[in-house]
């Protein structure tokens, strides 16, 4: 497990670098964890490696991670149903936003318009690898968004 990643995030910018390695992470509602006497968020992910998806010779892997947050005060979320645990997301970033320094708001973004938000003494996060890769056929895509003009003009030409 050689290429394991392990990454501590403090401030913003670690987070930007931990929310791409995550992008387009598998997430299983029942594999989010709040534990408010703790104050700590821990998310379980199969996280896509866009690092070999995009290397000389190509291979689409996921591998099991963690991404833990502390100092946690608060954990709401919309478009996520807490009890529907077998329901699965695609996480797609996680941004923090400060609100009253050096506290703030971390958001977890999900396709579909799922979010988990999170109201934070400060910014103190974990990405962590925690086994063997295993090979998937499916590699993310996300189409480019079409402006309405060039909508317009393709459906012209149809």
């Amino acid at each position: 497990m050689d290429d394991a990643l392990k990454f501590v995030v403090l401030d913003e910018e670690d987070l930007e670098v931990v929310s791409a390695h995550v992008q387009d992470a598998i997430v299983k509602v029942g594999d989010v964890h709040w534990r408010p006497q703790e104050k700590r968020l821990v998310v379980g992910i199969s996280r896509f490696d866009w690092e070999s998806a995009q290397s000389a010779a190509p291979q689409y892997r996921r591998r099991r991670s963690v991404l833990r947050f502390e100092r946690v005060l608060a954990c709401k979320c919309r478009n996520v149903d807490p009890a529907g645990r077998d329901a699965v997301l695609n996480l797609l970033a996680v941004e923090f936003k400060e609100t009253d320094a050096p506290a703030g708001v971390v958001t977890l973004t999900f396709s579909g318009g799922g979010t988990l938000r999170l109201e934070v003494e400060c910014l103190e996060a974990e990405l962590a690898d925690l086994g063997p890769t295993w090979t998937t056929s499916y590699c993310p895509i996300h189409p480019v968004d079409v402006s309405p003009v060039a909508d317009k003009a393709s459906e012209e030409r149809a």
